[in-house]
């Protein structure tokens, strides 16, 4: 069988291209095809393969500033050619899914969210712009959830990175799916009892994270705050941080784990589709102060959901938005941190384990294929 994987675009090694490095090994000699690549920016097993760009590859400016070519996303992924292909494959949380597919030619879409500015976070983007910039973004994000609903039907099976966003797929495209949870590398972790008295940020640097929530809960207390990261929010997280919030760019993996084994918590503000960070971090032993919305709702057991015995939770949740109901989660989380199980925490992340994705997600494919594979 002759299978593509087909990617939104590469250029870091974050919870998407994780997926797709593990169907990488299961298909060594697949294709791949993405907007846009920077050599280099993801893991040696993805860069193995052959990787095809689209013309945005080509387009004057610096690459790492492509995302200023959205309007020419969904002309660019529809000009890709999968002649020849016994199946498509697509990652998608942006176009990838728009791909068009010979006839009679499965695609598999494992998508990790519809449209995230088209759908759900369309007013939070819409308010981060100004008057002018405004008017013309709505017009064009009126249009990409028309034509990203209209083209929902060229996916065959639809695959959710969790059921929040199994819901999603069924609000914005009316389509069934199954759930796959992402893969969580916990070989790389290790149970750590160190605490170096910090509480730690893991996270791109993009405003839908919500990290303003916490440099602003830390920023009028004490408590040390480590961010790791990089982004366009990087200056401007600075400048709002006080003296007791410090910022690491460039973090490689090793580092992010030493990170991780010496924080005392982990602090996850954003809404997320699915979210492996706060799974990394309880790889480690960590607990995780969170938002209590989206996948974070299916990765921690916290005390939010009526466990009485803080023994047998994972970490703490925040109903609230807010730094106020942050700081709130944080102080209660002092008061009874001495009785979090390293263990139990370890336990839930071995939930979510790599090899349990590598198995499901090639059954899949093969139950699809019926077996040809």
């Amino acid at each position: 069988m002759k299978i593509v994987f087909v990617c939104d675009w590469l250029t870091g090694m974050r919870g998407g291209e994780r997926c797709l490095e593990i169907v990488c090994e299961i298909y060594p000699d697949a294709d791949i095809f993405t907007l846009v690549h920077l050599p280099g920016s993801v893991s040696k097993t993805i860069e193995s393969h052959t990787i095809h760009t689209s013309y945005i590859q080509k387009l004057p400016g610096d690459i790492n500033k492509f995302r200023q070519y959205l309007p020419l996303f969904s002309h660019a992924i529809e000009k890709f050619d999968f002649t020849g292909y016994d199946c498509v494959l697509s990652f998608s949380h942006c176009v990838a899914k728009n791909v068009k597919v010979p006839k009679n030619i499965p695609h598999i879409c494992y998508c990790h969210t519809p449209m995230r500015y088209a759908w759900h976070m369309r007013n939070d983007y819409l308010k981060s712009l100004n008057f002018i910039k405004r008017i013309p973004a709505a017009f064009l994000l009126d249009w990409l959830k028309k034509y990203d609903k209209s083209t929902a039907a060229r996916v065959t099976h639809f695959i959710a990175n969790s059921k929040n966003v199994q819901n999603r797929i069924k609000q914005a495209y009316n389509a069934d799916s199954v759930v796959i949870y992402p893969p969580v590398d916990c070989e790389r972790f290790a149970v750590s009892a160190q605490d170096d008295g910090y509480f730690l940020v893991v996270s791109a640097l993009v405003p839908y994270k919500r990290l303003d929530i916490a440099i602003k809960a830390f920023n009028d207390t004490t408590r040390k705050l480590l961010v790791v990261g990089n982004g366009p929010e990087l200056q401007k997280l600075k400048n709002l941080a006080s003296n007791n919030i410090s910022f690491v760019e460039n973090a490689g993996d090793r580092e992010v784990v030493g990170y991780m084994q010496r924080c005392t918590a982990l602090i996850f503000p954003g809404e997320e589709d699915f979210g492996i960070v706060p799974l990394e971090a309880q790889a480690c032993g960590k607990p995780v102060i969170a938002f209590g919305k989206g996948g974070a709702l299916e990765t921690i057991i916290g005390l939010k959901d009526g466990i009485t015995k803080v023994e047998d939770a994972t970490g703490i949740f925040f109903n609230q938005q807010t730094p106020g109901a942050l700081k709130e989660a944080v102080s209660l989380f002092e008061k009874v941190k001495g009785r979090f199980d390293a263990q139990k925490c370890r336990a839930n992340a071995l939930k979510f384990d790599r090899p349990l994705y590598k198995k499901t997600i090639r059954e899949y494919v093969q139950n699809v294929m019926g077996g040809l594979t």
